[in-house]
């Protein structure tokens, strides 16, 4: 079985797989797949990729499956792209993505925009797949058929009230604006933190994460 995926779930992947197939990690960015590499370290079954994964040039139904976690939401050209893995896979192959839902639903990302007075400057990229008839259409349009669409729910932290702040400033839609607009942390801080401190116990905060499980055959 040959399956190509998100790069950082390689390891989880190869177990699926075992020894006898092989998996295919793709990413765009350099650094993103070091730390791949380093994690998949000694499993000989896996190999990469560097470049689009939406123009990835693998042979006609030569994998068996395609996964995603969080990566497809940024495809430039949504139905060409699936088209293309719908191209790779074998006859009734499997894809399987996890994406977003909107941002209202996830605290995670909602909570700290609003504390920061900041939504206007969102990059709303991420939520592109919020619509599930959009996702479903979009499969279909690609040719995959069988589209099954579930939302789950995640309570998710990074331990007390002084981890989750600083991670809310480093990843997510708020991480970014902060990476983009340094001078915002000043301000943005404090108002984060009190909006976590409302949440109740300071030793262990945790947020909703709010997405879509996806998976269609080719």
């Amino acid at each position: 079985m040959k399956s190509a995926g998100s790069s950082f779930h390689m390891g989880s992947l190869a177990d699926m797989v075992g020894p006898r197939g092989h998996v295919i990690g793709v990413d765009i960015s350099p650094v993103v797949l070091e730390v791949a590499r380093e994690r998949a370290c000694g499993l000989e079954h896996v190999s990469f990729i560097e470049g689009d994964a939406s123009a990835l040039g693998l042979p006609e139904e030569s994998i068996d499956a395609v996964f995603s976690r969080f990566g497809v939401m940024a495809l430039p050209h949504p139905v060409a792209a699936f088209s293309n893995f719908h191209r790779m896979l074998k006859t009734a192959g499997r894809l399987a993505f996890v994406c977003w839902r909107s941002l209202e639903e996830n605290e995670l990302d909602f909570l700290p925009l609003r504390a920061a007075g900041l939504e206007s400057m969102l990059d709303t990229t991420p939520f592109s797949f919020e619509d599930p008839d959009y996702v479903r259409t979009t499969l279909k349009s690609a040719g995959f058929k069988e589209v099954a669409i579930q939302a789950h729910d995640q309570a998710v932290t990074s331990g007390d009230l002084d981890a989750m702040t600083m991670m809310l400033l480093k990843v997510g839609p708020l991480g970014k604006i902060i990476r983009e607009n340094p001078a915002l942390r000043i301000d943005a801080e404090p108002r984060v933190r009190a909006a976590l401190a409302e949440k109740g116990d300071a030793s262990q905060i945790a947020l909703r994460a709010a997405t879509w499980v996806v998976s269609a055959r080719a």
